[in-house]
């Protein structure tokens, strides 16, 4: 895959569903009332639950991995929300590659609803240059077992992302290739 500065990823329709709104707010253990209960909302001012920021973070990584494949590793995602998620709408998410760095990919992302922009910012992504499972596709060796698993030492929890981060890389406009990539 060659990634180039200004690439626009494919947009992503997410349908939001009270279901959607209730099970991200107990996943991400966030108990406020506005995420599950449409009185309580209504008491405080909402016309119905609402998305908290937590599903919105989660699903912007999803846009992320989704399109760049299942090794890519997130390193910065700076979001601010904007207007609600509410049930019965759908949020469409686009993004466009700010820039390409020696290993990493900077993504500015959009996800607007029915109301206007629901979530803008940056994702920073490290993508993988080399190795089994660098496609963008499931069944390119990216099978659980391959090093993207929990307690492999490097997946989530390890400790290793903060030995990788960085914010502010070096950027360049030239293409970043993986294996995947035609000669």
């Amino acid at each position: 895959m060659t990634v180039r500065t200004g690439d626009e990823l494919p947009p992503l329709r997410i349908p939001i569903t009270r279901t959607l709104i209730v099970a991200g707010a107990l996943a991400s253990r966030d108990y406020q009332d506005v995420h599950h209960d449409a009185e309580a909302a209504k008491e405080k001012g909402s016309p119905d639950i609402f998305m908290n920021i937590l599903t919105t973070n989660g699903l912007v990584g999803r846009y992320i991995t989704d399109h760049f494949g299942p090794r890519a590793r997130l390193r910065k995602v700076a979001i601010r929300l904007g207007a609600p998620n509410y049930p019965g709408d759908e949020m469409v998410l686009t993004g466009q590659v700010t820039a390409v760095a020696e290993g990493t990919v900077e993504v500015a992302v959009t996800g607007r609803n029915g109301i206007g922009h629901h979530v803008t910012g940056k994702v920073t992504a490290e993508l993988p240059t080399d190795g089994p499972g660098t496609g963008d596709a499931p069944g390119t060796g990216d099978a659980p077992g391959t090093g993207d698993a929990p307690g492999t030492g490097d997946g989530p929890g390890t400790g290793d992302a903060r030995k990788r981060t960085t914010d502010s890389p070096a950027t360049t406009d030239a293409p970043m290739t993986t294996p995947d990539t035609p000669r």
